[in-house]
């Protein structure tokens, strides 16, 4: 007989194991794009726009990279930012190292958080680290430097993360500017490139320093037991992307993505949505080419579904081109109804606990219709706090009739701001792409 005591537990487990920063229950998201934010390109310039975007509802802003730019094999006359040449310094051609801390103090001014976008997997050639610790960088089968493989990233080289003091190092410069420069936490550019134990113990020696925000470029759920605090929701993206050009419909969104969100992926792990973002813009053309009459209609559904919601600078100002990437390309800003509408959905988000991030928010639970194929309908509730969303994701004008019995009460009509009585049915006329969301 096997005298051995074994030990189960059937209780079940809390899937992650950080904190997220209190800040970002409720937060949304800006990333702002230096070089092509303004006509200078420079971190003062970002300065004079801060105020606009605390009143249109922006909390945490993510500035991609900041550091000097690589020269050798440099893509276009500016380069890529993602191409860096020293992980201490800033580019100057965006400013002085006074220039940008004038800027961070600025935006904590303001109430509001922001992130460096930080490009762990790889260097530019010429980044001094090529030549003090080559063992540091991965080498082809001839023995020389090597890019990221299979990827078009020809102006950089890769980091080999079995090199124990290249992590030291790396996670040491993570830490400079937490320490130095009081920064709120990073988006992480390619995560999943980078080994996950690599994140998870930087992450421990942040979290030391202060309560980080951390988002990675990547979907894979495991990146937030014990690193990153919200993942890129591309899947979502790619759907709706899809049901804008009529390739599909909402039975997939419900089906293929939104079953799996609620049932799989953890509660308390944050998605980023988003409609636009710099590599988006950049190599796949601008929101309005990408989701047509559809734009407002998929806006609206990813800024009020679990996750935290992006704008990529200048879609406020109805951005209508794609953003050059090598070169300087600067916004045109002026006055557009997207501005007035990211308002409504942000002060909903900030007021009503259901729209809050992760575990503080409700869950997405369905609402049934007669028009499943083409109509989303859902309900998120928290602290007595209720939303529900009704979007015709198609361009047919028709007639629907939801069960509405688990929620009969009245409401308030965000976007006519009038009440709305809900009954155990409701039937609402709907033109192509429209939408109606009440809450209480």
């Amino acid at each position: 007989m096997n005298s051995e005591i074994r030990n189960y537990s059937y209780q079940p487990k809390k899937y992650l194991e950080i904190k997220m920063p209190d800040w970002v229950k409720n937060a949304t998201l800006y990333e702002l794009n230096i070089r092509q934010f303004s006509e200078e390109g420079t971190f003062k310039a970002v300065e004079k726009q801060l105020g606009r975007l605390k009143k249109m509802g922006i909390d945490i802003i993510w500035l991609m990279p900041i550091h000097p730019i690589g020269k050798l094999n440099r893509k276009g006359s500016l380069g890529s930012y993602y191409s860096v040449q020293d992980y201490y310094a800033v580019n100057p051609e965006f400013g002085t190292e006074e220039d940008f801390r004038s800027l961070l103090e600025a935006i904590h001014q303001e109430g509001m958080y922001v992130i460096l976008d930080w490009v762990a997997n790889h260097s530019s050639w010429d980044n001094d680290l090529v030549q003090q610790h080559p063992e540091w960088y991965m080498k082809s089968r001839k023995g020389t430097f090597q890019s990221t493989r299979w990827r078009d990233y020809d102006d950089i080289i890769e980091f080999d993360y079995r090199n124990v003091e290249l992590r030291k190092y790396m996670t040491e410069a993570l830490k400079y500017w937490v320490k130095e420069y009081d920064i709120d936490g990073y988006r992480c550019d390619i995560a999943s490139f980078v080994p996950l134990d690599f994140w998870e113990n930087a992450r421990l020696e942040l979290d030391v320093l202060k309560p980080v925000f951390m988002l990675a470029e990547a979907e894979d759920k495991e990146l937030h037991r014990k690193a990153f605090d919200a993942t890129y929701n591309w899947t979502l993206y790619n759907i709706l992307h899809q049901i804008a050009l009529g390739e599909t419909n909402v039975k997939t969104l419900a089906e293929a993505y939104l079953a799996e969100h609620v049932s799989i992926f953890p509660k308390a792990g944050i998605r980023m949505n988003f409609i636009d973002n710099h590599d988006k813009n950049s190599w796949d053309g601008n929101s309005f080419d990408n989701f047509g009459d559809a734009l407002n209609a998929v806006t609206v559904f990813s800024f009020l579904m679990d996750g935290i919601p992006l704008v990529y600078n200048g879609q406020e100002a109805g951005l209508n081109k794609s953003l050059e990437f090598f070169e300087k390309d600067p916004i045109h800003w002026k006055h557009h109804p997207n501005e007035a509408l990211y308002n409504l959905l942000f002060k909903l988000k900030h007021e009503n606990n259901a729209l809050w991030n992760g575990d503080f928010g409700g869950e997405m639970v369905r609402i049934m219709n007669d028009q499943m194929e083409n109509v989303i309908s859902f309900v998120r509730e928290k602290n007595n706090h209720k939303v529900l969303a009704f979007i015709n994701l198609s361009p047919k004008k028709i007639s629907v009739q939801f069960d509405t019995s688990f929620d009969i009460g009245i409401y308030n009509n965000l976007f006519s701001n009038e009440q709305k009585t809900v009954s155990e049915t409701l039937i609402l006329e709907m033109e192509a792409w429209s939408f109606v969301v009440l809450y209480s």
